[in-house]
């Protein structure tokens, strides 16, 4: 029988040892593995695990330190995971990653054979709950910083880019449980307005409200509800694109919208309507269609005060005649959006806001939409003031 595994995410001082300490007290008769993840060299949770003496005797506690199960230590983390399950002794693993790590390339780490190290944990272990725990006390200040984790120092390297909103946003859109850790730091309309964005960004995952990480271990432990394909699918954004628009929370003042196009985006107007972001949006997710970059699919993704496009791949009507045949017979989708003259080339974003009017956010976007005159001129002379799409 595989071993079940839950997974602890969440930001710095969110209360992920304090669950884990929860977890420990409240086990019973399991017979439980922790695996603890930290970024510094002293590996300071599991020296509070240990003085908090909720390790028994016949238990194991595995630290993983001075780096990130999700990146530089996931050979750690498999070799180590393989070995407690080899024990044949353990009943569980729980394992608290570092306050940076994502929670994707952990979740494939327990999904996909590692084919460099034959090993393949998918047969061994049954990833069952991806916890987040998020600090709702402070959310909303880590949300709109606009810090990075360098800046933060809390990068795992130099060459660590990423963003503290990039990373809230990822843990929370691939769990399938989110605690709203510290509720009781923050009154009753901050923390309905907390909980309905935390359903926009993560449209399948159970809510809970907890006070000092204190939650019924049933819904953290032999859950069986973690499943990686519907997790990878769970982001609201992703829901909205595929037209299952998540039910609007209005008395709380969040509300989402597509905005869609067939007519590709002025690069110096859409400049402009990126440069001065309206404020009431807090999430934006989607592709587009960049007039001067005819042939290349653009990805546009906002949280917080982080703006950033990037290149995802060409449009499918730049193909080769047999391929682009091929993918319209298998995808019906594709099919449906099909435009004789521009093929697959269109623009759909979401977006997420708080007092946010549609209308006006969608008028300002379609402002920014070539004219009927400019889609007979030559697109190729535009002024292209936009940063290089990276892939």
């Amino acid at each position: 029988m595989n071993i079940p595994v839950t997974v602890l995410s969440g930001y710095l001082g969110s209360g992920k040892t304090t669950l884990l300490q929860h977890i420990l007290h409240q086990k019973e008769h399991l017979k439980i593995a922790v695996i603890v993840n930290d970024m510094s060299e002293i590996n300071i949770d599991s020296q509070m695990i240990k003085k908090h003496g909720v390790i028994r005797s016949d238990e194991k506690l595995v630290e993983l330190q001075n780096g990130c199960i999700c990146c530089t230590l996931r050979e750690d983390l498999l070799l180590e995971v393989e070995k407690l399950v080899d024990e044949n002794y353990f009943d569980y693993i729980v394992i608290e990653s570092s306050g940076i790590s994502e929670p994707i390339p952990v979740a494939q780490t327990f999904t996909y054979m590692d084919e460099e190290l034959g090993v393949d944990l998918s047969k061994k272990c049954r990833l069952d709950t991806m916890v987040t725990v998020v600090d709702a006390e402070h959310f909303w200040e880590h949300y709109s910083s606009g810090d990075s984790l360098i800046e933060r120092k809390q990068a795992v390297s130099e060459e660590d880019e990423r963003e503290v909103v990039d990373l809230l946003v990822d843990q929370i859109e691939f769990a399938n449980v989110i605690l709203l850790n510290k509720a009781e730091m923050i009154d009753k309309a901050s923390l309905q307005l907390l909980k309905s964005f935390m359903r926009k960004l993560n449209a399948e995952a159970e809510i809970i409200e907890t006070t000092y990480s204190q939650v019924p271990l049933e819904n953290i432990l032999n859950t069986r509800s973690f499943q990686f394909e519907k997790a990878s699918q769970s982001a609201g954004w992703i829901k909205e694109l595929n037209e299952e628009h998540v039910p609007e929370t209005e008395e709380y003042r969040i509300s989402s919208f597509v905005f869609k196009s067939k007519k590709p985006f002025h690069p110096t107007r859409f400049m402009n309507w990126l440069e001065n972001w309206p404020t009431e949006v807090v999430r934006a997710k989607g592709f587009f269609w960049l007039a001067s970059r005819n042939e290349e699919v653009g990805l546009l993704s906002q949280a917080g005060m982080n703006v950033t496009i990037s290149g995802a791949g060409n449009w499918v009507a730049t193909y080769p005649l047999e391929e682009r045949e091929s993918l319209l017979i298998e995808d019906e989708k594709l099919r449906q959006t099909w435009d004789h003259q521009y093929g697959d080339r269109l623009t759909e974003l979401v977006l997420i806001g708080v007092s946010m009017s549609h209308e006006q956010i969608a008028s300002s976007l379609q402002e920014c939409v070539l004219t009927d005159a400019e889609m007979k001129s030559n697109w190729k002379t535009l002024a292209d003031p936009l940063p290089l799409f990276r892939e």
